[in-house]
């Protein structure tokens, strides 16, 4: 079967010049980089060849970037990195409704714990308001809280850019006078290698990347580290990543997750091929809710900044996990908010946090394109999904 992948949000296909560094590191680059020989410190020096692409993909320094496993590891080195601390008064995550799991339920445990945990809400449109997060931060630093925010650049979900500068800019001027008081850490494992990104930019002190996320491997990621941040390493057992991460590197991972770097930097300021599969998404959603009447574009608000490659689409009446499986048969790839557990299809807690009504919730489909998808890919998923809506709303359907 020929597959019409549109779940580039999960995961995305890597890229051949990828797979080919891969090929080579396996065959020719296996020693250990921490090996005094040479062949090992040959070693040593591509991985730190790829450092230098990460580092340049998101305008960091290579000594800034400690290689992980993926973005959840990442994401927890972070959060309890930052806040896994002896102090006398607890400190404090300010974050919001709408992150990822792996911020989410860090966030969970951390309260469990004492930490204390505030999320900011969202409105319909998914998107946080700055001032309260900067507001619900200051209320802390008063307090005398050491201070970690933590918030997702671009939503997997919706695609949902949030106002990142803004948070970066408003706590830089929080920070003005008391010194590692708040830190500003951000998940930008969606918006990497789709988005420009600029540390400095944006005022991050600490931020998640996953590599296959812009066509390089999976089980590799990074975090970006500010020089000067506290950090506690949360894996030990060695002097690796600065002794920040202790563990033999993923050589081969490393060397395929630079390859992608490069390939995404290039990518990105390609602002021709960008505006094209801004409006091959654009197209799908405008012929999709043409034919299936009653379908709505979650966060497709006017003026709600989205990623380009995702929409978000709610279908009244039936149930996502029906609709995927009947898609998965036409060869469409696609995905909903949350996992299938005992048996039905959770509504996301993503969509609930921001209003949208539960059947609307249940009823939600991710289609997200990538950098290779095809204007053919769009008309076979275009003719696919209004077959699925309308077999299912005969034969299943729910009265809401």
């Amino acid at each position: 079967m020929q597959w019409v992948y549109l779940d580039n949000n999960a995961t995305t296909r890597p890229a051949p010049q990828v797979l080919d560094a891969i090929a080579e590191a396996h065959d020719q680059l296996w020693a250990n980089p921490s090996s005094v020989h040479r062949f090992g410190q040959a070693v040593r020096q591509r991985l730190e060849l790829a450092r230098a692409s990460v580092a340049k993909l998101i305008a960091a320094k290579p000594r800034e970037i400690i290689f992980t496993s993926g973005g959840t590891e990442a994401n927890n080195l972070a959060l309890w990195g930052v806040l896994d601390r002896d102090d006398d008064t607890p400190p404090a995550l300010i974050t919001t409704t709408i992150e990822h799991s792996a911020v989410r339920e860090p966030g969970e445990a951390m309260a469990q714990t004492g930490i204390v945990v505030e999320q900011v809400a969202v409105g319909r449109t998914g998107v946080v308001d700055a001032t309260a997060v900067i507001d619900a931060a200051r209320q802390h630093v008063d307090a005398g809280r050491v201070v970690l925010v933590s918030v997702q650049w671009a939503n997997n979900e919706t695609g949902t850019i949030q106002p990142v500068a803004a948070i970066g800019e408003g706590l830089q001027a929080l920070r003005s006078g008391r010194r590692n008081a708040v830190t500003f850490h951000i998940d930008a494992t969606q918006a990497v290698g789709k988005l420009p990104v600029d540390v400095h930019a944006v005022g991050a002190d600490l931020l998640t990347l996953a590599a296959h996320k812009f066509h390089g491997p999976k089980g590799v990621g990074a975090l970006y580290a500010r020089r000067g941040v506290r950090l506690r390493p949360q894996q030990r057992g060695g002097p690796q990543e600065g002794e920040r991460r202790g563990g033999t590197e993923n050589t081969v991972g490393v060397i395929g997750m630079g390859v992608a770097a490069d390939l995404a930097r290039a990518f990105v300021a390609d602002a021709e091929q960008v505006a094209a599969l801004t409006a091959l998404r654009d197209r799908f959603e405008r012929e999709l809710l043409a034919a299936v009447p009653g379908a709505v574009v979650n966060a497709g608000e006017p003026g709600v900044s989205r990623l380009w490659n995702t929409s978000n689409i709610a279908f009244p009446g039936l149930e996502a996990e029906a609709i995927l499986l009947g898609l998965s048969e036409k060869g469409v790839c696609a995905s909903a908010g949350a996992a299938c557990s005992s048996g039905s299809l959770d509504p996301s807690p993503v969509l609930l946090a921001m209003g949208v009504p539960e059947p609307l919730a249940h009823g939600s489909v991710r289609f997200s394109i990538s950098r290779a998808t095809t204007a053919q890919e769009i008309d076979a998923a275009v003719q696919a999904v209004p077959e699925v809506v309308r077999r299912l709303g005969r034969t299943l359907p729910t009265g809401v």
